[in-house]
């Protein structure tokens, strides 16, 4: 590109060159550019802090670990640009992506790599089932763990001061979905399925505890995998006990091709679900079969009243960026990084022991709501969004907490 300097430009060069500022130029008119300017590059001292994330980029769930990690990188961006200060030094971020495949032993093994990795706090793991045995590392080495999506209760009961999430469990999610089950839907018969994984599992249990509270009777409870994609046996099994309602505790990638087989047999019934079930993608993977209101199922998570106007604007700009629409727990891992940041500026040190303290007294309002943490590492009054599919779209009925 040929430049052409100005006589203004040049004496102006040479007043700063001798350490003088030019005040009589009048600023020259900025070149047109199509795109927003980069943000300021952080000072040369910048103390830099590095966030771990773990999600499943790889495999049958990889569109929900890659939304998470969208997620987690909109938030070190936002950070960087905001110019943060943590003590006397403006903070740097940086993000450490791993894959776990949503498989435990490679959960570990990343959560290993991530510890000796020094990162000064963790958002994730996605899953419960890698959640909960990578959380024993953070833990030994002292690193803050933030989860956004992993519900199941064991995670914040295993007396580990350094697990927080910032969504409801499954206490909550399974109970509200049980109830919601008899009361509203008026389910009488109920079979439940689920994958056997630590998520999959606690969810269907949970459900089936308040399913029964309510009045509800459990018609037959059948296994199956996170990686199955035949279930003519159980799902034949469980017709035979005419259900009204089946309930399916597992992800979209199982649920998506169980719903499909629902279909082909002709069983008439309501197909209920937790937040691994309750997403944009489950209507690609059944296709057809997702029907009119024929799917009910919950997201550990909401907002309502001045918080869903960000958060849809925020959606927005996800997608502008990302070429993608969340799938669901983008906003939560967004708010998880913030949160630790949040307490790093409070504490006024990214040391993981010297901040700590400060997670866990965090008053945050994010985008997806007021952030608290009860003793255990709870969300405190944690919000559930019940949704449905209409017209292949998945529609929300209410956020309830």
């Amino acid at each position: 590109m040929q430049l052409k300097w100005t006589a203004v430009a040049l004496a102006a060069l040479a007043l700063v060159a001798c350490g003088k500022k030019e005040e009589a130029a009048a600023p020259a008119a900025p070149a047109p550019t199509a795109a927003a300017p980069a943000p300021a590059a952080p000072p040369a001292d910048a103390l830099v802090v590095k966030i771990g994330h773990v999600a499943p980029t790889s495999g049958a769930i990889a569109h929900l670990g890659k939304d998470n990690e969208f997620g987690a990188r909109m938030a070190i961006e936002d950070l960087n640009a905001k110019g943060i200060k943590i003590g006397d030094k403006v903070a740097k971020f940086e993000l450490l992506a791993e894959d776990d495949a949503a498989d435990p032993k490679q959960g570990t093994a990343v959560a290993q790599k991530l510890v000796d990795s020094k990162v000064n706090g963790v958002v994730g793991h996605l899953n419960s089932g890698t959640t909960i045995p990578a959380s024993k590392l953070y833990s030994d080495a002292g690193i803050p763990q933030i989860s956004p999506s992993a519900t199941n209760p064991k995670y914040t009961r295993q007396g580990f001061k350094t697990t927080f999430r910032v969504v409801a469990d499954d206490t909550q999610l399974g109970g509200t979905l049980g109830k919601y089950a008899v009361e509203t839907l008026k389910g009488k018969n109920i079979a439940v399925i689920d994958d056997r994984t630590a998520y999959g599992q606690g969810v269907a249990e949970e459900f089936e505890k308040a399913a029964k509270a309510a009045g509800g009777t459990i018609v037959g409870h059948e296994f199956t995998t996170d990686k199955s994609t035949d279930f003519n046996a159980i799902l034949t099994k469980l017709k035979g006990a005419q259900p009204d309602i089946l309930f399916f505790g597992g992800m979209d990638a199982v649920g998506g091709p169980m719903l499909k087989q629902v279909k082909q047999l002709g069983m008439n019934v309501k197909f209920m679900g937790g937040d691994g079930l309750c997403t944009g993608e489950l209507a690609k993977l059944a296709g057809d079969a997702i029907g009119e209101d024929m799917v009910v199922c919950a997201e550990a998570g909401g907002v309502d009243g001045d918080f869903k106007a960000p958060l849809e604007a925020w959606k927005t700009k996800f997608k502008e960026k990302n070429g993608v629409d969340v799938q669901i727990y983008a906003p939560y891992v967004y708010d998880a990084v913030q949160v630790l940041a949040a307490a790093m500026a409070k504490a006024g040190s990214a040391d993981p022991e010297k901040y700590l303290p400060e997670v866990g007294k965090v008053q945050y309002n994010g985008l997806t709501g007021p952030i608290a943490f009860d003793e255990k590492g709870d969300i405190k009054n944690g919000a559930l969004t019940l949704y449905t599919y209409k017209n292949g779209a998945r529609t929300q009925i209410a956020v309830v907490r």
